[in-house]
């Protein structure tokens, strides 16, 4: 019986769909680990993760079940045998599942059975679970295989362990959330390890998928809880792990030979990071050329052009300014100098014209009426056209740069600042926005490709967030300070907290009613919202899933 295992961890990123480029990604990572015994790779990984309704379609599921058929062949050369995610149809029933290739055939299979319902999840639609899995004999060592969620719930890990698991693999496809590298860590995996006392491989994925985004960040933990071997977060990594068998009382156990442990992200720069590979990722595999957007001389859209420029690199961001009669000398002096120290292409394009044609337009429809919100929304909209006839024009995709806060009150434009292809922006609060604009301008992230050093003038994170849309304007003359809104705004979207908790917490009675009555007001437009990361717990679109009509009121 073999003493020693050695076992790679292939942390990588995928295309959903692709399920040819994401076999070709696995037989590289292989052939590069020859004297590997095993190589793990991430949930569902041969069609990518969430693979969504597309796991409906006949055709991708025939073509999961060739390819891997096709991957299984290749382990018949004496390498490496390999874990591969997937999709499974048993008794007409369809799985996710892993399957452990090896010698040239398809040696086991075990299928989730703990499945996701909630938040970004909707497991249950698209799949059965499957059966209490039973551990699987390789090379010598009886392996648990749960998958992701399995390990999230105490059955199946126990079960394994009752029926002889000494090593746990557990593949996944978690996304992450602020704190989340915690809660796998000591709340989940190291419990898991120390209950049934058995070492535990925890596999992540790594890149950006849509709305989600994952950060890797895979490790090893003991049986007594320690982390034997940490996984950096937001970049791909192809780990070796040595196993050996040693004798523990009358029996034994296997043990992983100490590895690297690295640091992870912390706060703020996790969330950085996130948005800056949940963009890269987009714009990449949609085969944008890059992006473009307003940059006004406010504080968004300034943070907005430097996560674009860390993802894409400064040479694929244009930069454009769309200054109006209100737009001030101060904005228009940030705005350049944003765009001078990220080192992006800046142009400025007035939009006075346009504002005067429309005037001429619409002066015998409007004669009778006061100027009002009606003239500053057609300002906002005609740079919205404006940037799209730029993306449409020469290739670019149009990212939108509005924060959480705006969108939850219905503080933007809809078909004008709310147009475009993605929004970095969409599940941070102003407040987050000014924590992560602080730490960019001291910081550059592990993972970015902009410059070194400040990306915006201490003007733009000093001065009083202001649309622009009329003299003298501040977001302070309809909404409270930031700090309160997103006080409120956390406890009525992130917590589902009523009025009368919220006031119980010390908030203004009135004030919270006005939030929550915008909330739900600006539903409609949120739904018409570009695609944007998820950073919490309860982003619009994916987590929080609420009607456009309703007359429900907390307080």
């Amino acid at each position: 019986m073999p003493d020693q295992l050695t076992i790679v961890l292939a942390q990588l990123n995928q295309r959903v769909g692709d399920l040819a480029a994401n076999a070709q990604a696995m037989l590289d990572a292989r052939d590069r680990q020859r004297g590997a015994d095993l190589i793990v790779f991430p949930e569902l990984h041969l069609i990518g993760y969430p693979p969504e309704d597309l796991v409906l379609k006949p055709a991708l599921i025939e073509r999961a079940a060739a390819e891997l058929e096709s991957l299984a062949k290749a382990t018949d050369d004496g390498g490496p045998a390999m874990l591969v995610g997937s999709v499974f149809v048993r008794d007409g029933a369809l799985h996710n599942g892993v399957a452990l290739l090896d010698a040239g055939a398809v040696v086991a299979t075990r299928f989730k059975h703990e499945l996701p319902n909630y938040g970004t999840f909707d497991e249950k639609r698209l799949f059965m679970p499957g059966p209490l899995p039973e551990p699987v004999m390789f090379r010598g060592c009886m392996l648990g295989l749960p998958i992701c969620e399995d390990i999230w719930h105490p059955e199946v890990c126990r079960h394994l362990a009752e029926a002889g698991a000494e090593l746990f693999i557990s593949v996944n496809g978690s996304p992450y959330e602020i704190d989340k590298d915690e809660l796998r860590i000591d709340g989940v995996a190291k419990r898991r390890a120390i209950d049934t006392g058995t070492p535990l491989i925890y596999l992540n994925r790594v890149g950006g998928q849509d709305e989600i985004v994952f950060d890797g960040a895979s490790f090893v933990v003991g049986p007594e809880g320690a982390v034997w071997v940490q996984l950096p977060d937001w970049e791909e990594a192809v780990v070796e792990t040595r196993w050996t068998r040693t004798p523990v009382g009358s029996g034994h156990r296997w043990r992983c030979e100490p590895g690297e442990v690295h640091d992870l992200a912390g706060h703020p720069e996790d969330i950085y990071c996130a948005m800056v590979l949940a963009l890269r990722d987009y714009v990449d595999t949609n085969r944008f050329p890059g992006v473009v957007l307003g940059l006004s001389g406010g504080i968004d859209s300034a943070i907005c052009a430097a996560i674009a420029a860390d993802a894409l690199g400064p040479d694929r961001v244009w930069a454009v300014m769309l200054p109006s009669r209100y737009t001030s000398q101060a904005s228009l002096d940030d705005a350049t100098e944003c765009a001078r120290l990220i080192g992006c292409r800046y142009d400025t394009i007035p939009i006075q014209p346009a504002v005067e044609a429309f005037d001429t337009m619409l002066e015998g429809s409007f004669a009778d009426r006061e100027v009002d919100i009606t003239e500053e929304n057609i300002q906002s909209r005609i740079r919205g056209v404006t940037l799209m006839a730029l993306s449409n024009k020469f290739g670019p995709m149009l990212l939108t740069t509005g924060n959480k806060s705006e969108m939850s009150v219905g503080y933007a434009t809809i078909y004008g600042d709310m147009a475009g292809g993605y929004n970095p922006l969409k599940d941070a609060y102003k407040t987050t926005v000014f924590r992560i604009s602080e730490w960019r301008n001291t910081k550059r992230p592990k993972i970015g490709l902009g410059p070194d050093g400040p990306v915006m003038p201490r003007t733009i994170i000093a001065k009083p967030p202001s649309a622009e849309l009329r003299p003298d304007q501040k977001d302070s003359d309809s909404l409270p300070p930031y700090d309160v809104l997103d006080g409120i705004l956390l406890g009525l979207v992130e917590h589902e907290k009523s009025v009368d908790q919220l006031v119980a917490e010390g908030f203004e009675r009135e004030t919270v009613k006005r939030i929550e009555r915008l909330l739900h007001l600006a539903e409609y437009k949120r739904r018409q919202a570009p695609p944007g990361v998820k950073l919490g717990m309860r982003n619009f679109g994916r987590d929080r899933r609420y009607p456009i009509t309703h007359a429900f009121r907390s307080g």
